[in-house]
Formats: C-alpha cells, structure tokens, sequence
C-alpha cells in the first residue's frame, strides 16, 4: 500500500488533532506526525488520543525553525497552527501573533520547500475587511440578521461571501496575519514550486475544542449553559443577531482529505470553506439550541456596544469550492451541538476546570 509522511503543524489543538486522527483512522499505513506547542490550554488532553492512535507527537513551535529539525522527509504539511484569536494584538503586543501566525508560516514553506512537500493551508474568513463586510446590506429578521438581496458589493449575496469580495481596508492584526502568509504562499508556490491550496475557513467546531468568548464561541456557548453559568450578548444593541455559519470537524477533513489526494487539480487555488447559510446560526439561536440540549435557561445580559473588531454576519459562499471538488458541509448546528454535549458529559472532570 501506498504510504505518505503527513506533518501537522498545531496537531494537538482542536482542528490539528481532528485532522490527525481522522487521517490515521482512514489511513493507518501513513505516518502522521503533529508540531506543537502546546500553549493553547486544553491541548495537552489530546495527546493520549493521538498516542493511543499511534500518531507521533513532536513538541515543538512553528517560531522555531530548529524545531523542525529531525522530522523525516514530510510528504505533505498541513498548516493548522495559529494565534486563532480575532482580539490577539488589539489588546496586547502583537509579538507573539505576529511570530506564530507569518514567521512561522514562513519556516514552515521553507521546510516545506527542503521537502518538497504538498501544502495545505488553513487561513481564515477573517482576511475579509470589517467595514467593508459591515457596510453591505442587512434585513433585521426575528431572531437574527440577514442578508439582503440587493447588494453592490462584488463578491456578496444570499449565499455569503465569496472569493471575489474585496480585501483592501482593516481586517484586525489577526485576520492580516493570515493573509501576509496567504501571500507568501503564492510566492512560494511560484518562485520555489510548491503545490498549494489555500482554505479561509469560517467558524470551526465540535467536539473537543477548548472554547473562549474570543474563539471557538459554539463550545463556549453550550459549556455556558451545560454549567450554568452567565452570558452576555454583546453588540449590535444586544439581542444576539450576529450570525455565523459553522463546520464541524469531521466536514473540514472530508474537504482535506480530498485535496490532499487530488492537490494537482487545484494547486494554488484559494477556496472560502464553512457552513454556508444552511449551517448558520444567530446568537439568540445558539441560545435555543443550547437550552434545548441541556435542558438550563441561564441569564444573558445585553450589552449594546459593540466590541472591537466584531461584524455583523459572516456567512461563507462554498460554490467555488463545490465546483471544483464536489465537496458541500453535511452537518446540521443541532448534530453538531448535541455531539459537543456528549463529549462535554463524557469528559465533565477534565473540562471542568477549562470550559467552566
């Protein structure tokens, strides 16, 4: 059987160690090896799953390039490591998001580059300009925002945003991280040969992220409410109407494992992947949801202002990415929530102290 040498960088966080152990599932004759850190808290309870997988755990950081050192020859690389926090040098010094999210990005083409490895890179939705996305036009329905059918804006309708929206203006020092990097991977791609794609991802998650008001909002929400604790909805007048589309895990590596096998048909290729409108949900209805689930009502305080760097709606445009894989999300907000509380359930000791 055909055999390849698969490196994750970020591997013990929540997208990187799905992507790992979904891999090593389907594929048990490929050697996966994961690169990370470990700052992000909660990762280190992923790695005994990745352990017990057989799946090869390398402490390292992506700021590093020493630390890439002693990996054997890596077939393809799966850059899913990141400052993943919109807020992340807004409030603080921008040192660390800035090494992480571009340098390390960097050392990670160079390697790949040594390797001549495949590329596969997680960037984000957030590249989009706010004001740009916050200026186009809404309706105010019930229970959340939506779009309006008439718009002026390339790259925006009913189905979201596609690849075609404007990128010039501010985006948060987070979101332009990822974009230098998008942009140095086309150089790379063209002056060194690497084969290349390029995923902006929407809202991820599922089981097994380690949620924060700040990233990975879905879990926080249901952990909120599993816990009975307090929340706040926060902007926009505070009636919880922001809308985001989500993917599951399990979604993202059937779109990964399909480009990784078929990286020649759409190298250098950029793609916006998440739920789309089908798969989206306001916060008020993340509220119903998580109280249906758990069956606790908790207080939610409205906070009218809104807070640095939030948008409105951000709903993702997959007809790009399904005209030239076939690829479409498949997992509705309540699967993906009522699996979040299984997993919150099974693992209620050790979550405790992280989501509570």
């Amino acid at each position: 059987m055909n055999t390849k040498n698969i490196l994750i960088t970020g591997g013990a966080g929540f997208v990187g160690s799905a992507m790992a152990l979904s891999l090593k599932s389907k594929y048990p004759n490929y050697e996966i090896y994961i690169l990370d850190n470990l700052k992000r808290r909660g990762s280190e309870l992923n790695l005994p799953r990745l352990k017990t997988a057989n799946i090869h755990f390398v402490h390292g950081d992506i700021r590093n390039k020493e630390d890439f050192d002693g990996l054997p020859k890596i077939d393809c690389i799966i850059e899913a490591s990141a400052e993943p926090s919109v807020l992340a040098g807004i409030d603080s010094t921008p040192d660390y998001l800035i090494n992480t999210n571009l340098n390390g990005t960097i050392n990670c083409l160079n390697f790949a580059t040594k390797n001549k490895s495949d590329f596969i890179f997680l960037s984000t939705s957030r590249i989009y300009p706010i004001e740009t996305i916050e200026n186009t036009n809404y309706i105010e329905a019930a229970t959340r925002f939506e779009i309006a059918e008439e718009q002026t804006t390339k790259g925006f309708s009913t189905k979201g945003i596609s690849e075609d929206f404007p990128i010039d203006n501010y985006r948060s020092l987070y979101g332009t991280t990822k974009l230098a990097s998008e942009l140095f991977i086309q150089e790379y791609k063209q002056f060194f040969g690497l084969k290349t794609v390029i995923n902006r991802c929407g809202v991820l998650t599922g089981p097994w992220q380690m949620g924060k008001i700040d990233q990975g909002v879905v879990v926080l929400w249901l952990a909120k409410h599993y816990w009975n604790q307090q929340l706040s909805y926060i902007g926009y007048g505070g009636k919880g109407k922001q809308v985001r589309d989500m993917l599951h895990t399990d979604d993202l590596f059937r779109l990964i494992d399909w480009q990784m096998h078929h990286l020649d048909a759409i190298n250098g290729e950029v793609f916006n992947v998440g739920g789309g409108r089908e798969i989206s949900v306001s916060l008020q209805e993340l509220t119903a949801f998580c109280q249906e689930i758990t069956g606790n009502k908790i207080p939610i305080h409205e906070v009218p202002e809104n807070r640095a760097a939030d948008i409105r709606i951000y709903i993702t445009d997959n007809s790009k990415v399904t005209a030239k894989t076939g690829w479409k999300p498949e997992i509705q907000p309540k699967q993906i929530l009522e699996e979040i509380f299984a997993w919150m359930k099974a693992n209620e000791a050790q979550l405790a102290s992280i989501l509570k």
